[in-house]
């Protein structure tokens, strides 16, 4: 009984916090907890079972595109009586509540409820098959918000520490541009292909925006996007040997959605790069959009190398970098309205 009171008075703190104004959001601490992080808050009873593999099976499922298997999301399990303050401040929390006496099932997603910048997502159900459902149902608006919330994130720190010097040259090439925080350097530049790279030692995150002529038909498919790809890399890309260049590996085939995001539509690619006559290799992710006025077609990519290290993490930020695509007149427009 006291656990359930404990419970009922957190869910009840959470709704009054989500509703303060802007002047409490200030004062919220800095999230805490790694990138790609989940705390899923829920009895262990439940986490043991079903509910609990369902959770797995969708938020831990395989991140795809990737050479090793690495999951979506890592999930911390925490118990209803164990979700302290030290949780609270975590950067994403998907809190389950089930209890007989909950009058109104749904799911809730709120923002900045403990901490800055935080996802927390909270699902009410009467018991744990009906939570079985509501999460089956709900999966793809849970999915997309804990994933546009790692993303923000990205695009916040990179529109914090941007390198404006890329942007510009970017923008005078296609009239927009990403946000590229600092770390991130010119490498290439010509006519209608540039390439942008943060390079360590031992890791390589890279952007390449290019654009070409609009076609009357069949600009999107699949096998347009990769014939074009294929072409600028091979002219621009070289590998460190004679006769090596990157291209699109071909053992697992490039799969292509159609996106709009925030105003913007464009056909996403995703698939992995190699080099030819080499061993080379990593993921990519690509977006293809018209330009101004529908002549071109500009597509911005990313992709990652870093053979030590698991690349889930990686390609997430470089991902979000590109998300991050603004016209330059949104953007003068949006400054103009702060």
């Amino acid at each position: 009984m006291k656990q359930r009171f404990t419970f009922i008075a957190l869910l009840s703190a959470l709704v009054a916090l989500a509703g303060c104004g802007s002047g409490t959001a200030t004062l919220l601490p800095n999230v805490s907890g790694k990138a790609g992080e989940v705390i899923v808050v829920m009895d262990k009873d439940n986490w043991e079972g079903d509910l609990g593999s369902d959770v797995r099976n969708e938020l831990a499922a395989d991140c795809p595109y990737l050479a090793q298997r690495e999951p979506l999301y890592n999930l911390v399990n925490v118990s209803p009586s164990g979700f302290a303050d030290l949780f609270k401040v975590h950067r994403n929390i998907v809190i389950f509540n089930i209890d007989p006496q909950v009058q109104e099932p749904g799911i809730a997603y709120r923002n900045n409820v403990w901490a800055r910048p935080q996802c927390v997502i909270q699902i009410s159900a009467e018991s744990d098959a009906a939570a079985r459902e509501l999460f089956a149902d709900n999966i793809e608006r849970v999915m997309s918000t804990l994933e546009q919330a790692e993303r923000d994130r990205v695009i916040a720190n990179s529109i914090l520490y941007e390198d404006k010097s890329l942007a510009a040259a970017v923008t005078e090439m296609v009239g927009g541009s990403p946000h590229f925080p600092s770390g991130y350097k010119l490498k290439k530049k010509t006519d209608d292909f540039i390439w942008i790279s943060d390079d360590k030692q031992y890791s390589i995150q890279g952007v390449f925006v290019y654009k070409y002529p609009a076609e009357p038909n069949d600009n999107f498919t699949q096998e347009n996007i990769i014939a074009h790809r294929n072409a600028f890399l091979e002219a621009n890309v070289p590998g460190m040997f004679e006769n090596t260049w990157m291209t699109t590996g071909t053992y697992i085939t490039p799969s292509v959605e159609f996106i709009s995001f925030r105003g913007r539509q464009f056909a996403q690619t995703r698939g992995f790069w190699e080099v030819h006559n080499d061993f080379m290799g990593g993921p990519f992710v690509s977006h293809s959009f018209y330009g101004p006025g529908g002549k071109d077609i500009i597509v911005v990519e990313a992709f990652v190398y870093a053979p030590k290290y698991d690349k889930r993490q990686y390609l997430r930020q470089t991902e979000s970098i590109i998300y991050s695509f603004e016209w330059a007149k949104d953007e003068k427009e949006k400054k103009e309205k702060q």
